[in-house]
């Protein structure tokens, strides 16, 4: 498999095991954790060792790879365990069918094409990360929510990605990220990636964007998706449409990084796209320790739908579309 960038990774496939850098951990403490089955690799995306949209699809395809080897006639079986384990992200539902789509039987086969999958994500992102570049002005400043890098993905990144080469090639002069509560994924894992590569950046509240919007000059918000309807209305990490509604406001231009198999042309708009919403202890709690008073209830949505009115551009690995239109992404997919 292909060498993702300055080593950071997130995904390994060795020895017919799956290891997984355990994201909860980070940046504390770097453990990987080794799956072996299909409900391994389940539990290990429900409960957020391994996220991110790409991320995810991929170890799925691992996931069924691991089922098979032990005994064929498990491949309907895990995959239905696979998809129920986190509902929103359309790549590891794309990621499960694609598997589906090969199997006849050959292990070999099936791990071959997850290898491949693994493969192309990389691929995709360096050739997105190009695109979303040429975008972006010399001396831009840009806004980032929750992670979107390699450790999202199978190296690279999705909207970080086009952040790491656009810093790569001169035209940002500043990075900001948001914390992005509550699993804190910008200020645990985007500003170790910044840090990991020495691109400037500066970590704010997720409540903090508007001020920043309009106390200092940001060029582009540039974000990752999970899911992308036919009209370009985008499921994202929750707090993402919050953030384009201010960057309309404030005049920044707002992106949309993800690799085709983030679309899912089968809907019509955004509100048809299943939003996850998880624990009440996500919110009233914090690494075990109550923070809200016992019994207070809590509304955790972990995506938001932001309306394609809203984006200036989205980007995949086939072109940018600009302004996103039904129209315009079915002739970008075809």
């Amino acid at each position: 498999m292909t060498e993702t960038s300055k080593g950071v990774q997130a995904i390994r496939w060795q020895n017919g095991v799956l290891q997984l850098l355990d994201q909860r951990l980070l940046p504390a403490e770097e453990r990987w954790i080794d799956c072996r089955t299909a409900v391994d690799t389940a539990a290990a995306i429900h409960d957020m060792v391994v996220r991110g949209a790409p991320a995810i699809g991929i170890a799925a395809a691992f996931g069924l790879v691991l089922a098979v080897r032990a005994d064929a006639a498990n491949f309907d079986a895990a995959e239905r365990v696979l998809a129920a384990s986190r509902p929103t992200a359309v790549n590891l539902h794309w990621a499960l069918q694609r598997m589906r789509g090969v199997w006849t039987g050959d292990v070999a086969r099936l791990e071959a094409e997850a290898v491949a999958i693994f493969d192309e994500d990389l691929r995709q992102n360096l050739t997105m990360a190009q695109f979303g570049a040429e975008l972006i002005a010399p001396g831009s400043a840009v806004l980032t929510h929750c992670n979107t890098g390699a450790l999202a993905t199978g190296g690279h990144g999705t909207a970080l990605g086009v952040i790491r080469t656009a810093w790569q090639q001169g035209r940002i002069a500043e990075v900001y990220n948001t914390e992005t509560r509550p699993w804190l994924q910008g200020a645990r894992l985007t500003a170790w990636e910044l840090m990991r590569e020495g691109i400037p950046g500066q970590l704010i509240a997720d409540g903090a964007a508007a001020h920043l919007m309009s106390t200092r000059k940001i060029d582009w918000v540039i974000v990752g998706a999970d899911r992308i309807a036919a009209n370009g209305d985008t499921a994202n990490k929750i707090g993402t449409h919050m953030l384009a509604v201010v960057a309309k406001h404030y005049g920044a231009r707002f992106m949309v990084v993800a690799p085709s198999g983030t679309f899912d042309l089968s809907l019509a708009n955004g509100g048809l796209i299943p939003i996850e919403e998880r624990t009440a202890r996500e919110l009233t709690e914090f690494k075990g320790a109550a923070i809200a008073p016992a019994g207070m209830r809590a509304f955790n949505p972990v995506f938001d739908v932001t309306p394609a009115a809203l984006i200036d551009a989205i980007v995949c690995e086939r072109g940018v579309v600009s302004p996103p239109t039904t129209a315009a992404l079915k002739a970008l997919l075809g």
